[in-house]
């Protein structure tokens, strides 16, 4: 009971249904009682003027009242439509009783009009009536018959209200719950949404009642939005402030590099020069993520992967030289996607620099290009100590490496991945590259791939 409470205060849909199904069942009690006395009071009441047709139908016609009959003669009559007409007083010489065709012992002091009488421990219901010859004579029938027929059709006409009121809440249960629909899909459509997707959710097609609640919805995402578009300039204009006085400190140290000092003092300039270059590696990477997380319709047009691999690479050929790591394409195949060329160099760039940056010297940084189902399979693997299982949640947060890890780097890498990756409508996963040792990691971009027949269509 304290659980159906508890639903009740929870839901407005249950509590709607519960209270329409409650005032409906009541309606159709009351309703249903009262047609039913209603209908027993109208069937007695047509039985009694079925007496008053037949002392009636005796006065005019002056109809004498037949001889006693026998058993054998009353063994095939109908007790519930039997009629007993006697002259008031009458009593019979034999001993036959009632059913057997008999006469009823009334008293001959009963006046004119209805009575019901329990007459040899039946009850009677009896009309006396005086005629125009000055007779008095009585018509009875039993009343058990007649109450039993009267309930019958008292019942017959309650049948439609318990036919009824149960496929009436069945109507009132699917109304009530095609009402709450909408209200439904504004929320999972909201639910599903992406946490980039800010725009307005549709009200035109919600209950006047609910269109409040839509509306605010709107304004918050509004004011979410505007928010989150005032952090992302935030950074992009810091990072980009912060330019400039770095490449002016990395100048002066390229400077500085070219005088005369110590082997010491040397030394500590190449540490500085190193940190120089992460923090503008770290600055390039923040307006990166700026632009991934600001940008929304930029161009899409046919994109070749293995262009996309051969710009990557002659750009990141000498980080993977310096470390001695052997880095490739393999095989020659290729795929056309529908994609934005910044936003693929951004991806395939950072999924590189991130291998070559955690594959140990003399690894092996492979890049392949693989289409089933529909999709053209972006796979970089490398030789390094990849991803542990429990950390796979985690690497695509901001600024978030992974433990023990002893490379240089800004944790910004996979998260600009994972942000254009959501926005273009992309799958990426994370796999071992030896998944019998659990060493390496291998990263898979899932694109839709182009086929002859849409290239034919476009151009």
């Amino acid at each position: 009971m304290d659980g159906l409470k508890r639903r009740l205060n929870e839901s407005v849909q249950i509590k709607l249904s519960f209270t329409l199904s409650l005032a409906i069942l009541v309606v159709a009690v009351v309703a249903g009682v009262f047609s039913f006395l209603a209908a027993f009071y109208e069937a007695h009441e047509l039985q009694d003027d079925v007496l008053r047709q037949v002392a009636q139908l005796v006065d005019r016609q002056r109809l004498s009242r037949a001889p006693p009959t026998t058993n054998t003669r009353l063994k095939d009559v109908d007790e519930e439509s039997r009629v007993i007409v006697q002259r008031l007083g009458e009593t019979s010489s034999s001993s036959e009783g009632v059913d057997a065709g008999g006469t009823l012992p009334l008293p001959a002091a009963l006046t004119d009009g209805l009575h019901t009488l329990e007459v040899e421990g039946e009850t009677f219901r009896v009309l006396v009536k005086t005629t125009a010859a000055g007779e008095r004579i009585a018509v009875a029938q039993e009343s058990g018959f007649r109450n039993e027929i009267a309930r019958d059709g008292a019942l017959r006409t309650v049948m439609p209200f318990l036919i009824l009121v149960p496929v009436l809440l069945l109507i009132v249960a699917n109304l009530v719950r095609k009402m709450f629909r909408p209200i439904a899909a504004l929320s999972n459509e909201i639910d599903l949404r992406a946490e980039q997707e800010l725009h307005p959710v549709e009200d035109r097609h919600l209950p006047v009642e609910v269109r409040p609640f839509a509306v605010a919805i709107n304004r918050l995402l509004n004011r979410v939005g505007q928010s989150m578009e005032s952090q992302r300039r935030f950074v992009a204009d810091a990072a980009h402030e912060l330019r400039s006085p770095l490449t002016a400190m990395s100048l002066q140290a390229e400077r500085l590099a070219e005088a005369e000092m110590s082997g010491l003092a040397r030394e500590r300039l190449m540490v500085l020069r190193q940190g120089i270059e992460r923090g503008r590696s770290l600055l390039d990477q923040l307006l990166t993520l700026a632009k991934a997380q600001s940008a929304t319709d930029l161009p899409q047009v046919p994109i070749s992967v293995q262009s996309i691999y051969r710009r990557v690479l002659e750009d990141l050929v000498p980080l993977a030289e310096a470390k001695h790591i052997d880095i490739g394409v393999e095989g020659t195949q290729d795929a056309e996607v529908w994609a934005s060329e910044l936003d693929m160099i951004a991806v395939v760039r950072n999924l590189v620099d991130n291998a070559i940056r955690y594959t140990p010297e003399r690894g092996r940084v492979d890049l392949s290009l693989g289409v089933s189902d529909g999709k053209a399979e972006l796979r970089i693997q490398d030789t390094g100590p990849g991803i542990p299982l429990a950390e796979r949640g985690r690497v695509f947060d901001p600024f978030y490496r992974t433990l023990g890890s002893e490379q240089i780097g800004s944790g910004l890498g996979l998260s600009i991945v994972q942000t254009i990756v959501n926005r273009i409508g992309a799958e990426i996963r994370l796999s071992f590259a030896n998944e019998a040792k659990q060493t390496g990691l291998s990263v898979t971009v899932l694109l839709p791939v182009i086929a002859s027949g849409d290239l034919e269509v476009s151009s």
